[in-house]
């Protein structure tokens, strides 16, 4: 309605609230950064019933910890985001026929090494209209449209595709064409992590992977890491896995029954990526993988969320998360 907009994941049913905190990848992040980089305050319910802002300014510990730490430090009941100009967007998807995979993967590595800013684009294992496995590429160009047809010519004369839907649309218009392959109804189950670059030996993996699937309905999903959201320093918030990296994510999908053999798939899966993979994470892909995966997660930057957590919720009321403890002996530190 009024042509502004921010980085908000890649369905439309993703809470923002959870969203920001865990860090927040998503269509726009190379051109504005990830979502907890686009919020300007918060307000927060701490542990023991004060409302506090958080920003720059005010209690800015906090707010460096709430950019990425998670629900660790209190309940945010209200976010103020930075909102950029966000016009008709160029977006949709190419697909590509399954044997083709490894072609595709190897293209989709060198288009998204050479993306500007604008280009956000995914791949993804999945199953088209016709019941037939595909793998697909999803593209959104938040810039001068004229400018994004010539940076996205490549992607739709590859191959030739399949299926080519990229068009001009409304951002929000990228959400409707995407939101049906995952359903709310269905049974669940997802892994992922992070790599620094798709290797030969990733592709390998992936392609392996791509034809175990065991449902129909159960995904393969890549996207880069870069632009905006990987040029800022992996100490400036809580978020650590910044630089360029591609993340993945193994989703397992079942409509009825036990889903055993999905969910043992995705961890199979995930774990033939294990020698390509970087140690850190992207929290909102994490399930309860412990304290250990956690702190792998935020890297350098643990200690310090820590110390925070200890300050803010020294008896860890806040633990349903990929939870930070706080610290058991923090002495005369526990300053409130």
């Amino acid at each position: 309605m009024y042509g502004l907009g921010t980085n908000t994941d890649t369905v439309s049913d993703t809470g923002i609230a959870g969203l920001t905190l865990g860090g927040g990848n998503g269509w726009l992040m190379g051109k504005f950064g990830l979502t907890c980089d686009n919020v300007r305050s918060f307000e927060v319910v701490t542990a023991d019933g004060r409302l506090v802002r958080a920003n720059a300014n005010e209690n800015p510990d906090l707010y460096w910890g709430l950019r990425g730490g998670g629900g660790n430090f209190g309940v945010v009941t209200a976010f103020e985001y930075q909102l950029h100009p966000l016009g008709t967007i160029l977006g949709g998807m190419v697909a590509h026929p399954m044997p083709r995979a490894r072609s595709v993967y190897q293209f989709y590595r060198d288009l998204t090494h050479e993306a500007p800013d604008e280009l956000t684009a995914a791949c993804a294992v999945l199953t088209g209209p016709d019941g037939k496995p595909v793998i697909g590429m999803m593209a959104c160009y938040c810039g001068d449209l004229s400018v994004g047809e010539r940076v996205i010519a490549p992607l739709r004369k590859f191959g030739p595709p399949l299926v080519d839907r990229i068009q001009p649309m409304p951002y929000a218009g990228l959400f409707a064409l995407l939101d049906r392959s995952v359903p709310a109804g269905r049974f669940y189950y997802a892994k992922g992590g992070g790599m620094k670059a798709l290797s030969d030996g990733a592709i390998d993996a992936l392609v392996e992977s791509a034809e175990r699937i065991t449902s129909p309905y159960s995904q393969i999903y890549l996207m880069p890491v870069h632009g905006a959201a990987a040029r800022v320093g992996a100490s400036e918030t809580a978020f650590a896995f910044r630089g360029e990296h591609v993340e993945f994510l193994h989703s397992a999908a079942w409509d009825h029954g036990a889903g055993d053999q999905h969910v043992q798939w995705a961890r199979q899966s995930w774990q033939a990526l294990q020698p390509y993979v970087s140690q850190r994470a992207y929290v909102n892909f994490l399930p309860d993988e412990g304290t250990a995966r956690v702190r792998e997660a935020y890297g350098p930057n643990y200690e310090r969320l820590v110390a925070l957590k200890t300050k803010y919720d020294p008896d860890n009321v806040f633990h349903l998360n990929q939870n930070i403890k706080p610290d058991d002996n923090p002495g005369v530190n526990r300053e409130k």
